[in-house]
């Protein structure tokens, strides 16, 4: 009953910082004539409960696609047209074909807050609860610790109560899927990951490991028995999933054609903003959208992605296990989130999923990635006039995970994996390497607080304009490629040692 009521407090916890974060401003908030994300979600519920579904995708009269088109997966439509039916009932202003459009007011947001508040309930928080307590080590008390860190990392909370998305319902859905497979529900978590794809295409980070699992325990289980069953039983559900999702859109195939041509629109270029990735950061040296045609961007980033990507994936293939898939998991949306085509910033929460998933396991380099994540979207929270929060929910969380899950003091080489770094650098004199990880620890956090302070406070250099975006960016990319060289290494090491999960619980 008290790991319960600890459960209670947690999620409560979490609720209200959400909501406390929520009070703030959203994105383009006041901003004409296209405002923000917050206006292209009320827009696609005007689109949605006004308009036919055969031309939610499709640029007509009513429906202008330069304004905010839909340009996800048919279930991110089904879902505007949900919260476009409540919200006609409460006002019909707020939905109103044509007239709608820019609308604010204090009433529709909090209209808007408390759908992606009830999303979170309904579908990512159970998910989080159930995972921390079925599919983590240890005991009670350090399953509750690990939920709350989980519940408070700061990145999703910011971008989807302040900025203003949904990322909790596709975040949600993968890790159910997660769950359900690492319970060995493998035609539910098949669905559940089906779902998720079908709201937000990005889920694409998490599809290849998601394959990878599945097909290798089947040919585990052996392809001419129980392993050829599963697959087929896997490959049904998918496919009526997928089938159920897009049966509207599949008696005529130009109306499926149009919604892939608007999900995948290859024509805006390799990146966009300063995202922390490799594109952007080698475009300080490099002009590669000047050098390249646009059709060669594209292949140089889908051969860049699949080469890294391909290891741990081939890994995972032959070692079908959950801590195989968890680390192939962030490997392979971290390989998408550096090398693949048209990211946005606000992707690195597809990589921060399955961090979290590893807070129990490598406390000290999860809470080091996901501070690095939440900065590395320091420019669009200044921009959103998310400063307060950002830092208020930033160190709330480095306090509570570093104190709660002992990470600091849980930071020995055998603890934090580092054994195959000295056959890697068998050259070179033997270091104490687990120090040298932990003051690089309080180096990088401490170099996060002053950008964070100088992007505030300072004005950049006229000729400069977008130094401190540029800056950012660079360092969380120094940062995520530094992760993703980690995991890879400690994905080909082995399975933790039983002695250190000990030390650890």
């Amino acid at each position: 009953m008290q790991t319960w009521s600890l459960v209670s407090i947690s999620v409560l916890l979490g609720v209200v910082v959400r909501w406390g974060v929520s009070l703030k401003s959203y994105s383009g908030a006041g901003k004409p004539p296209m405002f923000g994300d917050y206006e292209a979600q009320r827009h696609w519920q005007e689109v949605t409960y006004n308009l036919p579904l055969q031309e939610w995708y499709f640029n007509t009269t009513d429906n202008d696609l330069n304004y905010w088109g839909l340009d996800y997966p048919p279930l991110t439509a089904y879902h505007s047209l949900i919260c476009a039916l409540i919200a006609k009932i409460i006002n019909p202003e707020w939905v109103e074909l044509h007239k709608s459009r820019g609308y604010e007011s204090p009433g529709h947001k909090l209209f808007m807050r408390a759908t992606v508040l009830v999303a979170d309930l309904l579908i990512y928080i159970p998910a989080v609860v159930l995972y921390c307590f079925c599919l983590s080590d240890g005991s009670s008390k350090k399953k509750v610790c690990t939920l709350l860190c989980f519940l408070l990392y700061p990145g999703l909370i910011l971008i989807d109560y302040g900025h203003f998305q949904y990322n909790v319902v596709s975040l949600g859905f993968a890790l159910w899927g997660i769950l359900a497979l690492g319970l060995g529900w493998d035609a539910l978590g098949s669905m559940a990951f089906s779902l998720a794809l079908n709201y937000k295409q990005m889920e694409l980070y998490h599809a290849l490991p998601f394959f990878c699992y599945l097909l290798g325990k089947c040919v585990k289980l052996g392809l001419m028995g129980r392993g050829l069953f599963l697959l087929v039983r896997i490959a049904a559900t998918v496919l009526v999933t997928f089938a159920l999702c897009w049966l509207p859109f599949l008696s005529d195939p130009s109306q499926a054609l149009q919604v892939v041509k608007r999900i995948f629109p290859v024509a805006r270029g390799l990146f966009e903003d300063k995202v922390a990735n490799t594109w952007c950061s080698l475009n300080i040296l490099i002009k590669i959208r000047s050098i390249l045609s646009s059709d060669s961007q594209l292949y140089l980033s889908f051969a860049c992605t699949l080469l890294a990507v391909l290891p741990s994936c081939i890994r995972l293939l032959t070692k079908p296990t959950l801590w195989q898939f968890k680390l192939s998991l962030a490997n392979s949306s971290l390989a998408f989130f550096l090398f693949s085509y048209q990211v946005h910033e606000k992707s690195i929460l597809l990589v921060s999923l399955p961090v979290c998933l590893l807070l129990n396991d490598l406390p000290l380099m999860a809470i080091w990635f996901l501070q690095a994540s939440t900065f590395s979207m320091l420019p669009l929270f200044l921009k959103d006039g998310l400063l307060v929060p950002y830092v208020v929910t930033s160190l709330a969380f480095l306090f509570f995970s570093t104190y709660l899950l002992s990470a600091l003091e849980h930071s020995s080489e055998e603890e934090l994996r580092l054994g195959a770094y000295h056959k890697l650098l068998f050259c070179l004199p033997k270091m104490d390497l687990a120090c040298i990880v932990r003051w690089k620890f309080y180096i990088s956090i401490a170099a996060m607080a002053c950008l964070s302070v100088v992007s505030a406070a300072l004005v950049p250099p006229p000729h400069l304009p977008d130094l401190f975006p540029v800056l950012v960016s660079t360092f969380g990319f120094s940062h995520f490629f530094g992760t993703f060289l980690y995991f890879n290494v400690v994905q080909f090491s082995g399975p933790p040692s039983r002695k250190s999960q000990k030390k650890n619980n």
